[in-house]
């Protein structure tokens, strides 16, 4: 499956930085990884309940208490898509 994730900062409601990263074989963590070295900011801490959430509805949200670094965002919103993936 190759498919890819959005990441998103948001500050206020608005999105105030973006980036798509392919994500092989559904490896959101890695490209996490990546999509936050774009983005110019470490890694968030990745708990049980953000696994939960991506296996259920393909979507985390990360909040600054999340990284061990200070963030200039509200909070980090993470996307799974495949566009060639049928629904239904």
């Amino acid at each position: 499956m190759a498919g890819s994730i959005w990441v998103r900062e948001i500050k206020r409601n608005k999105i105030i930085k973006d980036v798509v990263v392919a994500c092989p074989n559904r490896d959101w963590e890695a490209a996490l990884v990546i999509a936050c070295r774009e983005l110019d900011v470490a890694a968030p801490m990745v708990v049980k309940r953000h696994e939960k959430d991506f296996e259920e509805f393909h979507q985390v949200r990360f909040l600054p208490e999340h990284f061990m670094e200070h963030v200039g965002f509200d909070r980090m919103e993470v996307e799974y898509f495949d566009p060639e993936e049928k629904k239904g």
